[in-house]
């Protein structure tokens, strides 16, 4: 998968859930999804939005009121819609989707399939901030996700990051897709 299309992707919270719920056949109304997400309204449709924008998702014509529209995935979407609902699978708790849903955490796992080194994993993200990757980094290894290993043979000190347990299995989907 484009490390682009998957950072702009994941930059809303609901995007990657929306892409799944209309995979397994949720109604494209607002009502059905949003009560599905148990999202708030502004992100929610901050979301929906962001999904219409990047092509991914279109007004279905012919269906549903003007002000209660019906959507239905693209051709572009349903392709992306399969990836997202294999992610989305593998977090069913509320804490490991509340960590999948941050906007670095699937685009830090997909190019962590192979152990890199902090100034690596930022060149292949581009547009990440040194504490936004931090930050996240910290939070991935907290909950097992990440693999940090420090070589003490070298100086200065190297960090190493991997993709671990469900990390692993993030990175494994999304770069299957590519």
């Amino acid at each position: 998968m484009d490390i682009n299309l998957l950072v702009n992707l994941t930059s809303r919270a609901w995007s990657l859930k929306i892409l799944a719920l209309l995979h397994t056949g949720v109604a494209g109304r607002q009502a059905p999804l949003l009560a599905a997400t148990a999202a708030g309204r502004t992100s929610f449709g901050a979301s929906l939005q962001h999904l219409i924008e990047l092509q991914l998702l279109e007004r279905n014509p012919g269906h549903g009121h003007p002000l209660r529209p019906e959507f239905r995935l693209t051709v572009k979407g349903a392709h992306y819609a399969k990836i997202a609902h294999d992610i989305v699978a593998l977090a069913p708790g509320e804490k490991a989707f509340a960590l999948l849903r941050k906007n670095w955490t699937v685009p830090i796992l997909s190019v962590t399939h192979s152990p890199k080194l902090f100034g690596q994993i930022k060149h292949d993200l581009g547009a990440i901030t040194d504490r936004s990757l931090s930050l996240a980094l910290k939070q991935m290894e907290i909950h097992s996700w990440i693999k940090r290993e420090v070589d003490v043979t070298s100086r200065p000190l190297r960090a190493t990051y991997s993709a671990a347990n469900l990390g692993q299995s993030v990175s494994k989907i999304v770069n299957m897709a590519a």
